[in-house]
């Protein structure tokens, strides 16, 4: 009882910021869909934020019903020929249109504008958050530290290669480091792999092997974060902390990176997860998010835009899994319609939405379960 409590209290303090910021990420992905789809001539039924009963909503000159909906953990845009809202065909329904109607329905559209429109959704996230980060690199700038070494912590894998205060980092695995963030994120999300530090020390280039720890680490909100260190510190007077400012244009860029860098990222702890070098209890579901999401409001509007763009990217790469259901594996069935030059058979595609769907629920189930155990934690 204590726990569901707890569990209750923590929905009720985050519940609003949660809403608020997916359902911004909803309804930018599905306009994505949306938008290629009335340009590629599809007629659309539905645009919903959410799933379930319509709370409300109105029906556009199109034809276009536009709706908000009780459970505001997703959202779907049905087009003219779908079965449901995850865009299964209605072969019988297809089977029976004019020649019109058909080739208005998504089904009946040529291959490209399908894979066009399924593949917009996600692009739209990705362009979300580049917007967001434009912006934020334009208000706030970063603040930056040069990768100089002020500490070596004893018994860390810094101190058994020999790392001495004073070292300048200069590159990992061949890449060039120009803040002490990026040697925090590279080696972040490589622990027990071993990596060559470049450093510079007294005007020479020496290559330094390590293998990065893995430990847990507890932020301001006391959340347990599982990464790799190497044991190294730097301080405002040898990292220089400063403000970098920058243009427009230096924002998109940098933005682009960023974006670039969270999807890398996100690939590389999958792979961790699967190689047994990172534990799979860092995936979170919807509490932990929501509870992100409280957190991030309790610092100011630039956190919960950063916390947004962060979930944009994330939403982005989940659809683009190559499961029935989801944006990704609607590309796949596609890529199979170009090598074959017909579509797989309605039975192979429903025994196929079966299988991907229990795959999703599957993922719902262990990642909430991990949130559950987060807050008992």
């Amino acid at each position: 009882m204590e726990t569901m409590s707890g569990i209750y209290a923590f929905l009720m303090g985050n519940i609003v910021t949660f809403i608020l910021v997916l359902s911004l990420l909803v309804f930018v992905h599905e306009m994505g869909h949306y938008l290629v789809g009335r340009w590629s001539g599809i007629r659309i039924l539905a645009f919903s934020v959410g799933f379930g009963p319509e709370i409300f909503g109105f029906t556009d000159r199109h034809g276009t019903r536009w709706k908000i909906s009780v459970i505001p953990l997703g959202g779907y845009v049905r087009f003219f020929g779908d079965e449901d809202a995850s865009s299964k065909p209605d072969t019988d329904k297809i089977a029976a249109m004019s020649e019109e109607d058909r080739a208005r329905s998504f089904a009946g559209a040529k291959l490209w504008k399908r894979a066009a429109t399924v593949a917009a959704g996600p692009i739209a996230n990705f362009l979300l958050a580049i917007a967001i980060f434009t912006i934020l690199f334009s208000v706030y700038g970063r603040t930056i530290a040069d990768p100089v070494v002020a500490e070596v912590k004893p018994d860390g894998a810094a101190a058994a290669a020999g790392i001495l205060p004073g070292d300048l980092l200069v590159a990992i695995d061949g890449g060039k480091v120009e803040t002490f963030d990026d040697v925090r994120r590279y080696v972040g999300i490589r622990p027990s792999q071993k990596i060559i530090v470049t450093i510079e020390r007294a005007g020479q280039k020496l290559d330094v092997p390590m293998v990065p720890q893995r430990v847990d680490q507890t932020d301001q909100f006391g959340n347990k974060v599982e990464l790799g260190q190497i044991g190294i510190v730097t301080s405002r007077e040898a990292g220089n902390f400063r403000l970098k400012t920058y243009t427009p244009l230096q924002s998109l860029r940098e933005a682009v990176i960023e974006t670039r860098d969270i999807v890398t990222g996100t690939f590389k702890y999958i792979g961790n997860i699967f190689s047994g070098t990172m534990r799979a209890d860092q995936l979170g579901g919807p509490i932990r998010v929501a509870q992100a999401s409280g957190q991030m409001a309790s610092l100011g509007i630039g956190a919960v835009l950063q916390l947004a763009a962060v979930l944009s990217v994330s939403i982005g790469l989940l659809n683009l899994m190559p499961v029935p259901v989801l944006d990704g594996g609607h590309l796949m069935f596609y890529a199979v319609e170009a090598v074959r030059g017909k579509p797989l058979g309605s039975s192979a595609q429903e025994i196929a939405f079966r299988i991907g769907l229990a795959m999703i629920l599957t993922l719902m189930v262990f990642t909430t379960w991990n949130d559950i155990g987060s807050l008992r934690g």
